[in-house]
């Protein structure tokens, strides 16, 4: 990770959250902090009700409020160890002048808060959280308001076999970031890969045609042992105890919610791959089906030389 934490700040909120993580997390890691507010404002957009200088001037002085406002944050949050600077700027959409600010900010990781959203809105119109989750180019920390305050055990959400059709190099980035996190906070490290059990009956219906056929039990145990071996090959250059290694039969959305509350883990780092409209609106993400369910943060993580289509 290089030496900036982006902490996304609402301006229409007065708790901040993900600022309170983001400032934790930069003194545990060594980093500089920015708090940045993206502000737009509709009325001051198209001009209607101004002219000429009166709507710059009416810019102007919306950004010097966010501006002294986040002068003042970035007193409380700093530290002997912490620089804390600030950053207001116009932008719309909001998930597009982050993305721009975080490029160019060179940030290592960007913080924000997140909030429920119903199915419907999910699946029809545009959210700021599933927009970055797909095009963020750097390490995503979306904060729950109601997560651990203190636990911080992390779990590191992998498909060593790629069923889910991520680059091989994804799940070692994950694991990377995760290490990373570990070493910095002392958090404990755990392992999570979920496999569909569905597959053994895929295998036993093809085995009843065959003259020897295999009971279903036996194939479910093979493909359980493929996975594990799958996943001891994966996690060999890491230090992860054995017993902070998961590997679960059944949909990961149900498994890692388990998971999460029986070691009251703090942060989930999954993965996640943009693709097309199209799938998108098909097949989604796991990390967009699990973001709404889980009750601690989420970390997304995208592959070594993502780049995002709104700087590309």
């Amino acid at each position: 990770m290089s030496k900036r934490i982006l902490s996304i700040i609402d301006p229409t909120s007065e708790e901040q959250p993900g600022a309170e993580r983001a400032a934790w997390l930069a003194e545990k890691l060594g980093t500089d902090l920015e708090l940045f507010v993206c502000e737009y404002d509709q009325h001051l957009f198209n001009g209607w009700s101004f002219e000429g200088k009166s709507l710059e001037k009416a810019r102007k002085r919306l950004l010097d409020k966010e501006m002294k406002r986040l002068t003042k944050m970035a007193r409380e949050f700093s530290t002997d160890g912490v620089d804390v600077s600030v950053d207001v700027k116009w932008g719309h959409p909001l998930h597009e002048g982050i993305v721009r600010k975080a490029v160019s900010s060179r940030s290592s990781i960007v913080v924000k808060d997140t909030h429920y959203h119903t199915a419907f809105r999910r699946s029809i119109f545009s959210n700021t959280d599933w927009n970055l989750i797909r095009e963020c180019p750097v390490p995503l920390l979306l904060v729950k308001p109601n997560g651990p305050k203190e636990s911080f055990v992390i779990i590191a959400a992998v498909d060593p076999m790629h069923e889910h059709d991520k680059p091989a190099a994804l799940d070692h980035e994950i694991l990377r970031t995760a290490e990373t996190l570990s070493a910095a906070t002392g958090a404990p490290m755990h392992v999570l890969h979920t496999f569909d059990p569905s597959l053994a009956y895929a295998v036993s219906v093809d085995a009843m045609t065959s003259p020897i056929s295999t009971p279903l039990n036996m194939i479910l145990e093979q493909l359980r042992r493929k996975h594990e071996d799958s996943m001891e090959a994966l996690i060999k250059p890491y230090a992860v105890p054995r017993e902070n290694v998961h590997v679960i039969d059944g949909g990961t959305p149900e498994v890692l919610g388990a998971l999460v509350e029986e070691i009251n883990a703090g942060v989930v780092i999954m993965g996640a791959v943009s693709r097309s409209v199209m799938q998108r609106f098909v097949i989604g993400s796991t990390a967009e089906r699990v973001l709404d369910h889980l009750p601690c943060d989420l970390l997304v993580v995208k592959p070594e030389g993502f780049v995002s289509s709104i700087v590309s």
